[in-house]
């Protein structure tokens, strides 16, 4: 079993009590938008870490971490890129992607909207998991907590880390 801390949109601030919601996670994943390679240095110390860079994301986090990125963990099939949609309302590119070959599980931040769906139409479940920083407009700032064990998803959570 795989514990993965999800995370996205960070915007150069880090809090401090996600190392306690993620310190029984084997991984760490982070959907876009750190800000600073200093904060995708602090993650990567602490756990592994699997991310992809987003839009206001520099060169420094852009040379560390690819757009989308995809990959199996365990026996799940994973594609992750910062600026994707969700069911029914997808970018392009992962529109492509999905009818090219959809995966069990897509990650996706940019929007600051938690949402956990179940896409029917591929047969993949699309988790973003809001904004974990305090730039935007989102009220709430989140992260998500869940497990890989095979090729079954189980055990999310979600966390409120507090107002922005």
């Amino acid at each position: 079993m795989t514990r993965i801390g999800l995370l996205s949109d960070t915007h150069h601030y880090l809090d401090e009590n996600i190392f306690r919601h993620f310190e029984h996670c084997d991984e760490i994943w982070h959907g876009g938008d750190f800000g600073t390679a200093e904060l995708a240095e602090k993650l990567s110390s602490f756990k592994p870490l699997k991310a992809v860079y987003g839009n206001i994301d520099g060169y420094d986090i852009r040379s560390l971490f690819p757009e989308t990125l995809r990959w199996r963990c365990e026996q799940v099939d994973v594609l992750m890129t910062h600026i994707g949609g969700y069911p029914g309302r997808y970018a392009p590119a992962v529109k492509a992607e999905m009818l090219r070959a959809a995966p069990q599980l897509f990650i996706s931040g940019h929007s600051h909207i938690l949402k956990i769906m179940y896409d029917k139409s591929y047969g993949c479940l699309h988790i973003n998991p809001g904004a974990a920083g305090k730039q935007g407009w989102h009220q709430m700032r989140t992260i998500v907590r869940f497990a890989i064990d095979g090729d079954d998803i189980r055990d999310c959570e979600v966390i409120e880390l507090g107002k922005r």
